[in-house]
């Protein structure tokens, strides 16, 4: 009887455990282009940001990463002004996409100068709205190993103006960068010929795997080179089994992650947020995913 009783008055103080527990909050952040159809430019931005980010911040995301950067402003919004609604939504502004790359012309003749002013203003713009982190989203393939060179020491000259401003300066991965030039794969000669303290690579372990490489063989053999990795898989993360998510975060310490972002492309599920939901469930209950890969 004395023990139903204390039973009884624990419950009704409240003091005994739930049933179940919550996952563990983690640092996820998420590639805005993943939810573009709903915020991908600045009108939609002004109409469904806050609602949007508020939801995905309930979702267990913890920042962003812009895709939706011009003339001095992401989202049609001034640095600060951008940060202050991200920040509102319960985020961070971790990351931003965008890039400056050379013209056939300056590629040739090695000129710098027009393409490194865009930079110093896209560097002041992203170091006023938080940023830590700019990965070029994508490149064109160069045909020769000398043109190579040229865009390694262009991408060299930037993480300089980066570093010196406290944003890392790095490149995101698609398919097309793991063919050969003059019988290099040139996502290799990205990685050999850039400053490992100037420029990061940001793989993408989707895209890197449909190319048929490995992104924990790619850790070992350039290790600490990884800072963010772009976590993406078919549709949902985890869902289509043909990346082995498991052993990447098993060699994260390797790639020497720091931060990593979802990226969608599209959704089996209804629609593009309930993905989102799902890719962050799947994170926050894997147990390999550590809490924080923030150095």
């Amino acid at each position: 009887m004395k023990k139903t009783l204390l039973l009884v008055c624990l419950l009704c103080m409240g003091i005994m455990m739930p049933a179940t527990t919550s996952a563990k909050k983690k640092d996820i952040a998420f590639q805005m282009y993943s939810v573009r159809s709903l915020i991908g430019d600045a009108g939609k931005f002004a109409e469904n940001g806050d609602r949007v980010l508020k939801e995905l911040a309930s979702y267990g995301y913890t920042a962003i990463e812009a895709a939706n950067y011009g003339d001095g402003k992401l989202y049609g919004l001034s640095p600060e002004d951008f940060k202050a609604k991200v920040e509102a939504a319960g985020l961070k502004v971790l990351s931003s996409h965008t890039g400056r790359n050379l013209n056939g012309d300056e590629l040739k003749n090695r000129d710098f100068s027009n393409a490194l002013k865009w930079w110093d203003e896209c560097i002041d713009a992203h170091k006023r709205a938080g940023c830590q982190y700019i990965a070029i989203p994508s490149i064109g393939i160069p045909k020769t190993l000398k043109d190579a060179q040229t865009i390694c020491d262009f991408f060299n000259e930037i993480g300089r103006r980066g570093k010196a401003a406290g944003i890392s300066i790095g490149f995101h991965n698609h398919t097309a960068e793991f063919q050969k030039i003059e019988g290099k794969v040139f996502f290799d000669y990205l990685l050999e010929n850039t400053d490992p303290q100037y420029f990061f690579l940001q793989m993408d372990v989707y895209w890197a795997t449909r190319a048929g490489a490995s992104p924990v063989e790619y850790f070992k053999k350039y290790p600490k080179r990884f800072r963010l990795l772009h976590i993406k898989d078919w549709a949902e993360i985890g869902q289509s089994g043909m990346v082995g998510f498991d052993a990447i975060f098993n060699n994260a310490d390797k790639a020497g992650l720091e931060n990593l972002v979802v990226e969608m492309e599209h959704a089996t599920e209804p629609d593009i947020m309930a993905g989102m939901k799902v890719s962050a469930d799947y994170l926050k209950n894997a147990k390999f995913v550590k809490a924080t890969y923030a150095k």
